[in-house]
């Protein structure tokens, strides 16, 4: 019997108003039967023109009100949900980009801060956050072992090399994707690969606006796009077979056919 996961990918344009991006993704949420529910990154606020002491008074402690309310739409959905939210750091205006997995019964099962910032096409996340310093935990939510990414992260693939070592069998990205050339395309090839070279399914939650792409998808272990939310606010369900994972590797043993001790000779002097 194959260990089928119901995911919940909820594409939307968050404001600059926390209380109303929380009324809205209720709203979005108001009929669910997914297993784990995607939000996207920013989703706490839209923090574009923004400066950064702005955006830390809008940031707030895990502890906050805001995953409070959040977990209580995961409790009354009974569904494990991935958030995202600006959490306060020590450094004063600077803010982590946090990425939460909720249990249905509200609790907290793993924290992920981001550690890729956004410092490329003429923006600066660097101005506004401080890096994460350690990948996702690995979570057994019983269908299946999930770990958490953020947006930039996906082209780094190290990570995610990482967490199929781990024995991750999906990785829950939230993300805030900017418009731009070719942007969507890129999105699309690097979610792709690192599904495929590392035989893993991939499920991205992205923001859509006159600032983000939309284009929210879940890819699968071979790396085809088997879910595309194209553009526009919506909430979409898709199941998907865990279990494929493995199939997919008896004829594709890449994890198995990694040559570490040769790459580590390299790495080692290149660190």
């Amino acid at each position: 019997m194959s260990r089928d996961l119901t995911l919940g990918i909820l594409q939307f344009n968050a404001s600059k108003d926390k209380y109303l991006n929380i009324e809205r993704i209720a709203k979005l949420l108001k009929i669910t039967s997914a297993d784990l529910v995607i939000l996207p990154e920013y989703s706490m606020a839209n923090i574009t023109g923004l400066e950064p002491p702005k955006v830390y008074e809008v940031a707030e402690s895990i502890d906050g009100n805001y995953v409070k309310k959040l977990s209580r739409i995961a409790i009354e959905s009974s569904v494990y949900m991935v958030l995202t939210l600006f959490e306060k750091s020590n450094k004063f205006p600077k803010v982590y980009n946090t990425a939460v997995l909720i249990s249905p019964n509200g609790d907290i099962k793993g924290v992920y801060r981001k550690i890729h910032l956004f410092d490329a096409y003429g923006y600066r996340e660097s101005n506004y956050m401080e890096p994460g310093s350690s990948p996702s935990p690995v979570i057994d939510i019983g269908k299946a072992k999930i770990a958490l990414s953020i947006c930039f992260d996906i082209r780094f693939p190290e990570l995610y090399r990482i967490y199929a070592l781990s024995d991750a069998e999906l990785i829950a990205i939230p993300s805030a994707w900017y418009r731009g050339p070719l942007k969507e395309e890129t999105l699309s090839f690097l979610a792709r690969s690192r599904a495929h070279e590392n035989t893993i399914y991939i499920a991205i939650a992205n923001q859509y606006s006159q600032d983000f792409t939309g284009r929210s998808m879940v890819i699968d272990p071979l790396g085809t796009i088997i879910l595309d939310l194209g553009i526009g606010e919506k909430y979409v369900e898709y199941t998907i077979d865990v279990d494929y994972i493995y199939e997919v590797r008896k004829m594709l043993p890449v994890l198995e056919l990694r040559k570490p001790h040769i790459y580590n000779k390299y790495m080692a002097t290149k660190s």
